[in-house]
């Protein structure tokens, strides 16, 4: 098969075949235990990477046995289905046995429920397909799918989300899923999937992959251990979970239903309880039309947000009345939303005069997330004000990305280097700013939040919040 027609071929299944090393390093370690408990099933078993290294580890006098009682493989694409016939042959299963537990099937929309007919437990160790329903609409190669995203299924947003559901209604035990990440840190896109399959199971563990793992896709991806629970129940619940990039750290992850069960929620937490009684007014944005709604003999200097030549911003004067001008220039912060990849441009809150010499930033043409965004306040703050809000906002920011190791925003592009790049998004800024209390505080209070912010004590504000 040539190069074009492998690569439709993967787009059109959502297809990212297992590397076997990733599976014998990362998952048969945690099977081996389990080994002649479970009926060992891949329901979209590709070549079968990840279940014949466990028939390896059986006597190969006993193989047949256990390949008969113990392993079930399926896949849609009859190629895939002969290379593990085949695979199986070579480890000294007799092929008519191969036949009778390696199937081709559409298991997305056809569960076979004679996987359960053993008085084993099922355990699902699958690298299911990955299709966003976003892509699919706009393919016509993966229209096709579109159906089974209707009835029961109607507001899941991958394909991968089917292939769990799919297993929750037909009670299988445990699982071991190689999934994108977003399963646990995507908002709109996963919060279904997570609110309805987490009630029901554990999360036990997951390998969290900061890196590419598959040939053909930049997609990163986390391998999940789940098990179900004996009840269902809507609960917070932790897990270790292994990050995996240039360096392999461990860390604790807990996950609150109120919160859509997203890891990384510490911040949303933060934010939704802890808004302001009296919270400032956030607005986004200069557009050229209040320029030429405002016309004047003021000047004022602008960056263009829109004209960037690779090094620097052009910058213009433009004339426009005093009401305009004192409105921008009372307002000279800006939200960088995007790291610039050194510690000194990390996303956060910035005074336009400090860093282009100006009063104003202007969107003369569309607006784009990663651009300089200048801020309107309302009402508006004197100046020490302004500063003890961008201390407060860029100390927050930097005490959450280390709390839940930047889980919060949004990775712009992984990299081997140390540092990953972060997005900051504007409901994100407007949040944090809609926590800041100037409005509510003494005189005795202000100077207090005041010493803990210019120490950089972020916890101790954090612990202000939640005593008051």
């Amino acid at each position: 098969m040539d190069a074009t027609l492998t690569r439709r071929r993967r787009r059109a299944y959502g297809e990212h075949l297992t590397p076997t090393s990733v599976f014998e390093t990362y998952v048969l370690p945690e099977l081996l235990p389990h080994l002649y408990r479970y009926r060992w099933v891949d329901l979209f078993a590709g070549r079968g990477n990840l279940i014949f290294p466990i028939l390896e580890q059986v006597e190969p006098s006993l193989r047949a046995e256990f390949f008969e009682t113990h392993i079930r493989l399926y896949d849609i694409q009859p190629e895939m289905v002969e290379q593990c016939v085949q695979r199986a042959v070579q480890l000294g299963i007799p092929e008519s046995l191969a036949r009778l537990c390696i199937h081709q099937r559409d298991t997305l929309a056809d569960y076979p429920h004679e996987i359960l007919d053993t008085p084993l437990p099922v355990w699902h160790v699958t690298n299911p397909p990955y299709l966003y329903i976003g892509y699919i609409v706009k393919h016509p190669d993966t229209q096709k799918y579109l159906g089974y995203f209707k009835g029961t299924n109607d507001g899941y947003q991958d394909l991968y989300q089917i292939a769990l559901i799919n297993d929750l209604r037909h009670n299988i035990q445990r699982m071991t899923y190689i999934i994108p990440s977003n399963f646990l840190f995507g908002c709109s896109n996963s919060n279904k999937i997570r609110d309805d399959f987490l009630p029901l199971y554990w999360i036990r563990k997951a390998l969290i992959f900061e890196k590419d793992l598959f040939e053909h896709t930049g997609v990163h991806v986390a391998i999940c251990f789940f098990e179900r629970k004996p009840y269902p129940k809507r609960e917070p619940q932790e897990f270790v979970g292994v990050k995996i990039n240039h360096t392999v750290q461990e860390r604790r992850y807990r996950l609150s239903p109120q919160f859509h069960y997203r890891a990384g929620s510490e911040f949303d937490e933060f934010v939704q309880t802890h808004c302001a009684r009296r919270p400032l007014k956030v607005r986004h944005y200069l557009m050229a039309e209040e320029l030429q709604e405002h016309p004047g003999e003021c000047d004022i200097r602008l960056v263009d947000a829109n004209a960037f030549d690779g090094k620097a911003y052009r910058q213009f004067t433009a004339k426009v009345d005093s009401i305009l001008a004192e409105q921008v220039r009372r307002n000279p912060l800006f939200v960088r939303t995007l790291d610039t990849g050194s510690a000194d441009g990390r996303a956060g809150l910035y005074f336009i005069p400090e860093e282009f010499g100006a009063d104003g930033i202007v969107v003369t043409k569309a607006t784009y997330r990663t651009h300089p965004i200048q801020l309107f306040l309302e009402p508006n703050l004197p100046l020490e004000d302004l500063r003890l809000l961008r201390a407060y906002v860029n100390l927050l920011l930097e005490y959450f990305r280390e709390l839940t190791d930047s889980e919060f925003l949004t990775t712009y592009k992984y990299s081997e280097s140390a540092y990953t790049r972060k997005y900051v998004g504007l409901s994100q800024i407007k949040a944090l700013i809609e926590t800041f209390p100037i409005l509510d505080l003494t005189p005795s209070e202000r100077e207090e939040l005041c010493r803990l912010v210019s120490e950089g004590n972020a916890g101790e504000v954090v612990r202000a919040f939640e005593n008051s």
